[in-house]
C-alpha cells in the first residue's frame, strides 16, 4: 500500500484528501499544515509519497519540494495546488516535483499522478506540460525561488519584508533581485513587474 503525507494549511482540504485517498486504497502515513511540520513527519514516517500545496504559512511549497528532493531521489512528490499557471508549473518541475495537478481535478488525476510518482518519481508529469515547455522560453530560466520573490513585487514589500516573509537573509533577497533583473533585462522592480504580468509570469 502507498503511504501518503498530505500537505496542506487547510485542515478541511486535509480532511476531504485523507478520505478521499483512503477510499482509493492509499494509507495515510501522516498530515502537515506547515513547511516545519511536514520536514519533521517526512524525516520521521519516511511515506512512499508527498502531496504538497505551494502556499504554506511559514514558507513556501517550493523549498519543501527542492528539500525534499535533495534528501530522496525515490519519494514521490505531488504538488496539488490552486495555482494552474505556466510558471508554477515550471517552477515545481525545476524544483523537483513529481506532477503538477490543480485543485479542480477530480480525484482520478490525483491517484494518477500519486501512482506515476512511485514509479517514476524523477519523471515530471502534468496536464498542459507541453503548452507549459513552449512557454518557457518566455519564462526567462527564472528559479523557484526567484518566482517567489518576484511574486511579491507587486505588493511594494520592501527587501527586508520579502526577506522575513521568505525565511531568508536580506543579502539572498537583494542576490535574487540582481538576477531577476538580469534575467527580465530591466533596471528595476517597477520594470520587473510591468514585464512579468506582460509576459504572464505574475498570478495575481
Amino acid at each position: 500500500m502507498i503511504r501518503v503525507v498530505i500537505i496542506d494549511d487547510h485542515a478541511v482540504v486535509r480532511e476531504g484528501l485523507k478520505h478521499a485517498l483512503i477510499s482509493n486504497g492509499y494509507e495515510i502515513a501522516a498530515e502537515a499544515a506547515s513547511l516545519a511540520e511536514a520536514r519533521a513527519q517526512i524525516a520521521f514516517v519516511n511515506p512512499d509519497v508527498i502531496v504538497v500545496d505551494l502556499n504554506l504559512p511559514d514558507g513556501s511549497g517550493f523549498d519543501l519540494i527542492s528539500w525534499a528532493r535533495g534528501i530522496s531521489k525515490t519519494l514521490g512528490i505531488v504538488v496539488l495546488t490552486l495555482n494552474d499557471s505556466d510558471a508554477h508549473l515550471l517552477a515545481a518541475m525545476n524544483a523537483g516535483a513529481s506532477a503538477y495537478i490543480v485543485k479542480s481535478a477530480p480525484i482520478i488525476e490525483l491517484t494518477a499522478a500519486i501512482d506515476h510518482s512511485t514509479k517514476s518519481p524523477l519523471s515530471f508529469s502534468a496536464k498542459g506540460i507541453s503548452a507549459a515547455m513552449k512557454a518557457a522560453t518566455q519564462s526567462f530560466n527564472l528559479t523557484a525561488r526567484e518566482f517567489d520573490v518576484l511574486g511579491l513585487l507587486p505588493s511594494g514589500a520592501s527587501t527586508k519584508e520579502i526577506a522575513s516573509g521568505l525565511f531568508l537573509s536580506q543579502a539572498t533577497i537583494k542576490t535574487h533581485l540582481a538576477s531577476i533583473f538580469r534575467k527580465l533585462e530591466v533596471a528595476n522592480r517597477t520594470a520587473a513587474v510591468s514585464k512579468a504580468r506582460k509576459h504572464n509570469l505574475l498570478v495575481d
